[in-house]
């Protein structure tokens, strides 16, 4: 598996995401958001955490519009997987990749602390190696990290089986408890916690470490 991660200015989770991907297994290359193009042969595009561009405007906002952005666009849309936490779950939704928004937490306070997940889809190359109703514990840190969608999106995400955590206590206020969604061909994922933070024991954790290696699977079966 080869996997590019994308730096912004203001990212503060993209050398644990690498991390992460390398004690995966994957070959992993950093990009910067200058960059136009993605290197050739990667398979998963990883959009770090943290605070782009400061979080002006709206977060993700001014990202999701960098140069690299057409080439992450354009490689969802050819079928390549991309995953996005915390401020890359809120670039992908202001590219469009994913529905929805994510706003302030209902609290207006910054959270960080672990939380209990639940899994509710195995159908995907993301969280194939859990069963549905699993718990992980998964830290959060945000403060715009409330999922919000109208009725109708709400809806078409629950009937297309594409919410892949929801909260097992809402930190944020998210509609419908949602922590994780995928997109329609269910090879975006986009969701608040950090998984890249949960890969090794030493750390408190290694629950996320799963999300990783059910990835590297899907992509070395494929």
């Amino acid at each position: 598996m080869k996997a590019a991660v994308i730096t912004f200015p203001g990212s503060n989770c993209d050398r644990d995401l690498a991390v992460a991907l390398e004690k995966a297994g994957a070959e992993v290359v950093r990009v910067w958001h200058k960059d136009t193009d993605l290197p050739q042969g990667v398979d998963v595009v990883g959009v770090p955490g943290g605070f782009s561009f400061g979080d002006y405007l709206r977060c993700g906002a001014i990202a999701a519009r960098s140069p690299i952005a057409p080439a992450v666009i354009n490689h969802a849309q050819r079928g390549g997987f991309v995953l996005g936490v915390c401020n890359g779950f809120q670039v992908l939704t202001e590219t469009g990749l994913l529905p929805g928004a994510l706003m302030r937490n209902s609290g207006l306070k910054f959270v960080c602390k672990p939380v209990q997940l639940r899994v509710e889809t195995t159908d995907s190359a993301f969280t194939s190696e859990w069963s549905v109703g699993d718990t992980p514990v998964i830290p959060v840190a945000h403060h715009d990290g409330n999922y919000t969608a109208d009725a109708e999106t709400l809806a078409r995400l629950k009937g297309e089986d594409r919410i892949a955590f929801t909260y097992v206590q809402n930190p944020n206020g998210s509609m419908a408890d949602i922590a994780g969604v995928l997109s329609e061909n269910r090879r975006v994922l986009g969701m608040m916690p950090h998984p890249e933070r949960a890969v090794d024991a030493a750390q408190g954790g290694a629950d996320g470490s799963v999300l990783f290696r059910s990835l590297l699977g899907a992509l070395t079966t494929a």
